[in-house]
């Protein structure tokens, strides 16, 4: 049997490819004469309800939200120097949309700072703009539940360090 993990309504998990939801509830489906537990976690911002086996919680990825030190972490990467290949976009955007859907805090704040384009620097193409924003929101949505905040005062701090930098 899988190795299972839990979670209990209310709390905060993020899911790799959707980022932060909250577990509504843990409920039983029979399913081809199988019965399986359920976490019911729904994704305000996609306006989405996702419904994963407890024994494929770990193989999808599902964890919770980071700890204060796993931020702390994210957050000091924003500081850093932006670190652009020089190879072409198509292969940076597959790789940037891999960091992003890997839910791994870091490497989404990889993303947000090597594609954040300060004042006076060349504007951004429009799929670059997407990727950036795609990144940003996510972090500042495991921000924003890590701070027990809102995603804009979330936002707002992920752009003021970005500044800062």
């Amino acid at each position: 049997m899988a190795e299972q993990v839990n979670f209990k309504p209310g709390d905060f998990v993020v899911y790799p490819t959707h980022g932060v939801g909250k577990v509504e509830a843990i409920e039983f489906l029979e399913v081809g004469g199988e019965r399986m537990k359920l976490f019911v976690i729904s994704f305000d911002r996609d306006r989405m309800t996702l419904r994963v086996p407890v024994t494929k919680a770990l193989s999808t990825g599902l964890r919770r939200v980071m700890q204060k030190k796993e931020m702390d972490q994210a957050l000091q990467t924003l500081k850093g120097r932006a670190r652009v290949k020089r190879s072409m976009w198509s292969r940076r955007a597959q790789e940037y949309e891999a960091k992003i859907n890997s839910g791994d805090p870091v490497a989404i704040a990889e993303v947000v700072r090597d594609l954040f384009r300060n004042v006076g620097q060349p504007d951004q193409s429009f799929s670059e703009r997407q990727i950036y924003e795609a990144a940003r929101d996510r972090l500042a949505c495991e921000v924003a539940a890590v701070d027990s905040t809102d995603l804009e005062i979330a936002t707002l701090r992920l752009e003021e360090l970005l500044t800062a930098a």
